[in-house]
């Protein structure tokens, strides 16, 4: 494969918004925390301390999400640099790479939705143990993603 300066350059654009993304799921959730930490300070209520847990997972999976992307950003920067030196079979490599780390942030970052899901099932526990008494409503048991096999 020709690798032309074109081709990292290419991915500038999804890793920019990616980090974006990041930053933002980043600043949410360090709220969240600041929060709930708050909120417990006042009630000690035993399910914020679930959520505090589980945020503190999210908090470093978003960071290695970051950390990872940066990487990605990195090696394309540098199999751009490598391809204006003539390095051809060296900025493959480097361009590899920068997608397997992108790759491998996005895989991080489907952890941490599944956290975040976590989270909102641990927030409206307690909402689904008052709805059917208050006002007649059947919720199910559990939403589950995965195919039941026989």
């Amino acid at each position: 494969m020709e690798l032309s300066v074109n081709v990292p350059a290419f991915i500038f654009p999804t890793i920019s918004l990616l980090m974006l993304a990041y930053t933002n799921r980043f600043m949410a959730t360090a709220s969240l925390i600041r929060n709930l930490h708050a909120l417990y300070q006042d009630s000690h209520d035993p399910k914020l301390i679930a959520q505090i847990r589980n945020l503190r997972q999210r908090i470093n999976l978003i960071r290695n999400m970051q950390v990872v992307g940066v990487m990605s950003l990195f090696l394309s920067v540098v199999s751009m640099f490598l391809i204006f030196n003539g390095k051809m079979e060296l900025a493959t490599y480097a361009f590899g790479a920068s997608l397997v780390t992108l790759m491998i942030s996005l895989s991080i970052s489907v952890a941490e939705i599944y956290k975040s899901t976590k989270a909102l099932n641990i927030q409206l526990s307690d909402m689904e143990e008052s709805l059917p008494s208050e006002f007649g409503i059947e919720l199910p048991d559990k939403i589950n993603f995965k195919k039941k096999h026989k």
